[in-house]
């Protein structure tokens, strides 16, 4: 009886980590409005090492359409482009400063 609940709490885990990451995926679906945690999963060499993306920058949405990222620093603004751009995600960035 010992075993079966062992492997049945193993099983209850594993259904919930599954459960737990295609809720992470599906967030990442584009349906027509731009959404800051589309870039979740992002890593931008950073000083030599992968970040987070969020952890380098601000992520917002002024449009339905656009994601606005405001880098901390400008510096890294051409190894952010090139993350989004190597990323499987699609997207075009574009650079305006201000």
């Amino acid at each position: 009886m010992e075993e079966i609940q062992m492997h049945l709490d193993e099983a209850k885990e594993m259904m919930q980590k599954a459960v737990e990451h295609t809720k992470s995926e599906l967030v990442k679906i584009r349906a027509g409005k731009a959404m800051p945690n589309l870039l979740d999963g992002i890593m931008v060499m950073y000083y030599g090492a992968p970040t987070p993306l969020q952890q380098v920058a601000s992520v917002t949405t002024p449009e339905a359409r656009t994601l606005s990222i405001k880098p901390w620093e400008r510096n890294i603004i051409p190894d952010i482009e090139r993350a989004i751009i190597n990323s499987d995600l699609g997207l075009r960035p574009k650079i305006t400063v201000r």
